[in-house]
């Protein structure tokens, strides 16, 4: 097992750069664990990180990996990691802003990963790392999301979209969501109170909420005026076209409130990996995959993201 295959690029463009290529197998390090991955997911961040918009992160190095997030089986243990073995299931992130989980292999530290959920498939739980630790560290930990509080998700049917309507569900808030017509019964289904249309609804229109979750990354300024008073707006996409907040989506995310801007890391542990994994397993959140695609077709899952309209997460699936 010298080679293996994974998602590459060769200059920074458009989905069509994209392209099944062959690297070599990461070497596992000592204290590392070696994961075949089974499935991985795209995520906002890769789409510009493809596309040249984050060079200062990703440099001009080529050829170029893609993938941040990952679910698989256990295939390496060095032998001072305890508590895992050959075969465990699990899933994780690399290291922030580190791509490449589009690849049959991975080689992690153990507090990038923990125990994949028993009760859905690796290829579903593969939607789940990035979207489910974001929304979990941004809703529950930042904003202090709390029960019988008002929450609206702005773009409630996308990867984090969907996720953070069923985890503002099961932290006992009443959830509004943002999306499109199409998608509204959807919304609905992962438990949202209520759906607006959001062609048809003008932000400064809103009510107000106590915590507002925008996927969006516009509009910033008019949103923090539909705050409650000590509401929060917690900002998890930024302007790409502005290089300063394109590192900051890249590499974490932002609470607004009372006055302030206070920015955190995307860069998730074992421990936030083992939260997420007991919210599934307990039935509080569950797999969104809007399409499943072979690890050749990875230029179609990123025109899919780009397109816009998703439900859920694109998914590559290694095995």
């Amino acid at each position: 097992m010298n080679d293996m295959r994974a998602a590459l690029h060769d200059s920074y463009g458009p989905p069509e750069v994209l392209y099944e290529g062959r690297v070599p197998v990461p070497v596992r390090k000592p204290g590392e664990v070696l994961v075949r991955v089974h499935a991985a997911s795209v995520n906002g961040g890769e789409l510009y990180g493809r596309a040249g918009k984050v060079r200062v992160v990703t440099g001009r190095r080529f050829p170029q990996r893609t993938g941040l997030d990952f679910a698989g089986e256990v295939a390496e243990v060095d032998a001072s990691v305890t508590g895992l073995r050959t075969g465990d299931r699990v899933w994780g992130i690399l290291g922030r802003s580190s791509f490449g989980s589009a690849a049959e292999y991975v080689s992690v530290r153990p507090r990038q990963i923990a125990y994949a959920p028993e009760n859905v498939t690796l290829t579903e739980a593969a939607s789940l790392p990035a979207g489910g630790t974001t929304s979990l560290t941004a809703l529950r930990d930042k904003a202090g999301l709390r029960a019988g509080e008002r929450l609206l998700v702005r773009g409630a049917s996308g990867g984090v979209g969907s996720v953070a309507v069923q985890l503002g569900k099961a932290l006992g808030a009443h959830v509004t969501g943002l999306a499109s017509v199409k998608n509204s019964d959807f919304v609905r289904e992962l438990g949202a109170d209520e759906v607006l249309d959001h062609r048809t609804t003008p932000l400064a229109e809103l009510d107000r909420y106590d915590v507002i979750m925008d996927t969006v990354g516009t509009e910033h300024r008019l949103l923090r005026t539909r705050l409650a008073p000590g509401g929060r707006l917690v900002s998890i996409a930024f302007d790409i076209d502005h290089p300063v907040r394109s590192i900051g989506y890249l590499l974490g995310s932002a609470v607004h409130g009372r006055q302030r801007v206070r920015f955190f890391s995307g860069n998730p542990k074992h421990d936030l990996f083992a939260e997420l994994t007991a919210y599934v397993e307990r039935g509080d959140l569950r797999p969104v995959v809007d399409t499943v695609h072979p690890l050749a077709d990875i230029a179609a899952a990123h025109r899919a993201l780009e397109a816009g309209g998703v439900r859920g997460k694109q998914v590559i699936r290694l095995v």
